[in-house]
């Protein structure tokens, strides 16, 4: 999703008003953009607090600032920063942070980003975007050039199977129709489990839906979604975060607030370091149950 973050940015460079932050990193990435916008490329280096509060300033006075770093450092690190300079105010700046989830695999726990969208929803005004695809990223961004709020965007590695037709782009979207259980996928997962449920027979096989923006808002909630679930009447979500602050936990809260809550709930969710070992993305999924052999597992009646 990095490159193609970076290919779309290019093609807004030609806006003066973006200034593009990158905590000393992009290396063999962003160097297009770099290009591109000359000296409103900055290099902030490993400041990533100094970072945030420099972004706010320069929303403050009217610039569209991009800041950009590994997950961790660009929601973990300037937590204060963005709590006090950047959503206290209401200023647009767009935070991105790359390797969501476990997706620094080997890098260790430092790299990973685990708690991020839920400790952002936390946060007065701010809004979240956690594309499930290489092809959500230029949509998210048309929307976040004209979005004046805070804004937090993950990125992550995009899992899309070649033969797989993505609907036209909104922030709940229905990926597979099937007969089984409904699932509720946040983030690239869903490709990995869709290309895992076409081999289940017909009668197994879920309503698979994605969902991208966040907070979730009840009257946004699809009509086919809700009945999807009152047909399945188990809900499946499937999301590379840890429970609290979770979409499990949220989606969760509003259908109970809706009286549309299924009989089965099941969340599957990122349980941290089991086992205390290092590893790849795909091993730390199979140690919490997130990888797509196992989740398919479950939907067989």
């Amino acid at each position: 999703m990095r490159n193609i973050f970076c290919e779309t940015l290019v093609k807004c460079a030609t806006n003066p008003k973006l200034v593009f932050l990158s905590g000393d990193l992009g290396y063999k990435a962003l160097e297009p953009l770099q290009q591109s916008l000359g000296e409103r490329f900055i290099n902030a280096g490993i400041a990533e607090q100094n970072m945030v509060s420099v972004a706010a300033g320069l929303a403050q006075t009217g610039f569209q600032p991009w800041v950009y770093s590994i997950a961790p450092f660009v929601y973990a690190r300037p937590f204060e920063q963005i709590r006090n300079d950047v959503c206290m105010h209401d200023l647009p700046v767009r935070l991105v942070g790359n390797g969501g989830g476990y997706g620094y695999g080997v890098m260790g726990a430092t790299h990973h980003s685990l708690e991020d969208y839920g400790t952002m929803l936390c946060l007065s005004n701010m809004h979240v975007f956690v594309p499930a695809f290489a092809a959500d990223v230029p949509e998210i961004i048309n929307q976040l050039t004209n979005l004046e709020h805070p804004a937090y965007l993950r990125l992550g590695r995009c899992e899309k199977p070649k033969d797989l037709e993505l609907p036209k782009y909104s922030s709940w979207r229905r990926l597979m129709k099937g007969e089984g259980a409904t699932i509720l996928v946040v983030g690239p997962l869903a490709g990995s489990i869709v290309e895992a449920a076409k081999h289940l027979s017909q009668c197994d096989r879920p309503d698979i839906w994605i969902l991208t923006e966040l907070p979730i808002e009840a009257a946004k909630i699809p009509k086919d979604f809700l009945d999807d679930l009152q047909k399945s009447r188990h809900l499946f979500v499937i999301e590379e975060h840890v429970a609290q602050g979770s979409i499990g936990q949220i989606i969760a809260r509003c259908l109970l607030e809706m009286n549309c809550a299924p009989p089965q709930f099941t969340h599957r969710h990122a349980l941290g370091y089991l086992s205390g070992l290092y590893g790849s993305q795909n091993f730390h999924r199979q140690e919490c149950g997130l990888d797509a052999a196992n989740l398919v597992r479950k939907l067989k009646r």
